[in-house]
């Protein structure tokens, strides 16, 4: 006897959640669905129709998830095969072409949601790539995905990188790890590769993200030229990127201000990498451990001309909103008495449960009540490879202010 074939698993939304699909939207919440033809499976396509029993779009279903679709595709019904999947890529990778010179050779190549690869993010760092995913929604078609990378990129090395949230149920979906080579053989030790021709190194198997804060590079290079000749303090220094880069352009002394041995010691090994660098190897180079909170927070030892603060996510949820806004704004205060007369202070964010105004007015608060004078001088946001095309996607910004003399 034949199988009967399992009908496509079909969902009708209510009218908010129709327009805010139609918008581009790419999440579709469990509680925007008023109606399904079956229970569906993790990974499988969902096709999503209007009131009117119109294709609406398609994207990944996951029965576990408050997410419950990721939308792959809207407007007009498309065939979701592997040649559909190759061309898709390959759009993703033509946005990234120019982007980069030789002298980088480390950049996001898929973006997410803001690249239409909603949970999924895929990292180069030179010959190795590494592929972090944030919805188990993607595990069924891995092998699929990995085939695509292969098939564009033609990686040395592939490594899997799961989201906390995600890791048990990947090993029971495919016996898949954190940290799992899926193409390649394990390196030796972390992986290096040239950002802006300075060489770093990124553990691609174990370290935060996926192995470096790649999206950073933009206020790196913005941090460079105003390092000359200045005493810098990188607080939250993980492996040293805003120091390097300080140091090569001309900074008298650099301090790493972290809680983290592990990151202080990558700072360490980061500048070895780049010692024949003429400004990283005039640079004195210090390192304190410390929690950055608690040692801005102390009495003033000395005095920076220029600080940068760029902590980890201090709301990972909403409910964590209103706490983080008062912690950036005491962060900074603290921040700007260690600040000499005419320093510059770059503050970020990460924290996407922030918004860009409550963290510039959060900073901006501290500038005002700490009784100098500032001049702003910019903000900024994302990064070019690393798009933001939906209000949720919106978590990386920074402010730069220069104290008066």
């Amino acid at each position: 006897m034949e199988a009967v074939p399992i009908p496509r698993l079909r969902l009708r939304v209510t009218a908010a959640a129709e327009t805010i699909v139609r918008s581009g939207h790419p999440w579709l919440f469990a509680d925007s669905i008023r109606e399904e033809n079956r229970a569906g499976q993790l990974g499988e396509l969902a096709v999503i129709f209007d009131r009117n029993d119109r294709f609406l779009a398609i994207g990944l279903f996951d029965p576990e998830s408050p997410i419950r679709v990721r939308v792959l595709h809207t407007g007009k019904p498309a065939t979701i095969d592997t040649a559909w999947w190759q061309e898709r890529l390959r759009q993703t990778l033509a946005r990234r072409e120019r982007l980069f010179d030789a002298q980088t050779s480390a950049y996001r190549c898929v973006h997410g949601e803001s690249d239409s690869w909603p949970g999924l993010v895929l990292d180069r760092y030179d010959r190795t790539f590494v592929l972090k995913l944030y919805t188990a929604a993607w595990l069924p078609r891995l092998d699929e995905v990995v085939g695509c990378i292969r098939a564009s990129l033609h990686p040395h090395r592939l490594v899997l990188r799961l989201a906390r949230s995600i890791q048990s149920p990947a090993q029971e979906q495919g016996h898949r790890d954190d940290g799992q080579l899926l193409l390649g053989e394990k390196p030796d030790g972390p992986v290096t590769f040239l950002e802006s021709g300075l060489r770093f190194e990124a553990d691609v198997l174990q370290g935060q993200k996926t192995g470096f804060f790649l999206d950073q590079r933009e206020n790196r290079r913005r941090v460079e030229p105003l390092a000359r000749g200045r005493d810098v303090l990188n607080a939250f220094s993980f492996s040293g990127g805003f120091s390097l880069y300080a140091a090569r352009g001309g900074a008298k002394s650099v301090t790493d201000l972290d809680l983290s041995e592990h990151a202080l010691a990558g700072a360490r090994r980061n500048f070895a990498l780049n010692e024949a660098a003429p400004g990283v190897a005039a640079c004195r180079h210090d390192c304190v451990r410390a929690d950055a909170f608690e040692w801005l927070a102390a009495k003033p030892a000395r005095r920076f001309d220029l600080i940068v603060l760029d902590p980890p996510s201090l709301a990972k949820r909403e409910a964590e909103r209103a706490r983080a806004i008062g912690a950036y704004r005491r962060l900074t205060a603290d921040a700007l008495r260690w600040l000499a007369p005419g320093g510059v202070l770059v503050a970020a964010s990460c924290s996407a449960h922030v918004s860009t105004e409550e963290f510039f007015g959060a900073v901006r608060q501290a500038a005002r009540e700490g009784g100098r004078p500032f001049t702003e001088w910019q903000t900024t946001g994302h990064a070019p490879d690393h798009p933001a095309t939906f209000p949720e996607a919106q978590y990386l910004k920074a402010i730069y202010l220069r104290s008066a003399c």
